[in-house]
């Protein structure tokens, strides 16, 4: 009998700590998915910081049961969605979320969901390294009920310096590298530019060769 109970105890110690070391911490669900927040972010004009924050708070960092059952990270709900549906407890009992095939798919449409719906549609008025006022914003277009919302999704993002993705997706300034001659036909000199992708280029103008 002993025994048999202290395999029981070594059983349940050896699935405490699989589970323990299974879930993924804040900083290992920005490893995971940083890269496809930052490629939404110049798809979508949606700050990295705002869809990983929400992607942390939303599922847990992916430890929730809606993204470990459904893929879906956002907690968007089925409005229509005429795919395969998950139903659990949430503002109210037996909710319809959105399942989805994987959860690159969830980050995708969540850029999709946040862009085509007019609600948000003031958002896309800010900077992209405005992440306060997305924050708020969100909560203001009814992205969620919870009025500490913003705040959280603050928290987050400055607690993990998650707002130094955000300036991947601004352009770098553009700067005068070296005068070049004049041309025959224009008396002005023109400037050497570098673009933000490092490409060097000219602005012709009319009379240039």
């Amino acid at each position: 009998m002993k025994k048999f109970l202290f395999f029981l105890l070594v059983l349940s110690f050896c699935f405490s700590s699989y589970s323990k070391e299974s879930r993924m911490s804040n900083l290992d669900y920005v490893d995971a998915w940083k890269q496809i927040a930052v490629q939404q972010m110049i798809d979508f004009e949606i700050p990295a910081s705002i869809t990983l924050a929400q992607g942390i708070l939303e599922s847990g960092s992916g430890n929730s049961m809606l993204a470990q059952k459904g893929n879906n990270h956002f907690g968007i709900k089925c409005h229509g969605w005429q795919g395969e549906k998950i139903y659990l407890d949430d503002d109210t009992k037996g909710e319809c979320f959105r399942v989805y095939d994987n959860a690159e798919l969830s980050y995708l449409d969540h850029s999709e969901f946040l862009k085509g719906k007019s609600r948000y549609s003031s958002l896309f008025d800010l900077e992209l390294t405005d992440y306060k006022g997305w924050a708020k914003g969100l909560r203001t277009a009814g992205y969620a009920t919870n009025p500490k919302y913003p705040h959280l999704l603050i928290d987050i993002i400055e607690r993990l310096n998650l707002s130094e993705l955000d300036k991947l997706g601004v352009p770098t300034v553009e700067r005068k590298l070296q005068p070049i001659a004049k041309t025959s036909k224009s008396s002005s000199t023109r400037s050497v530019m570098l673009h933000k992708n490092n490409v060097k280029y000219v602005v012709a103008k009319k009379g240039d060769t």
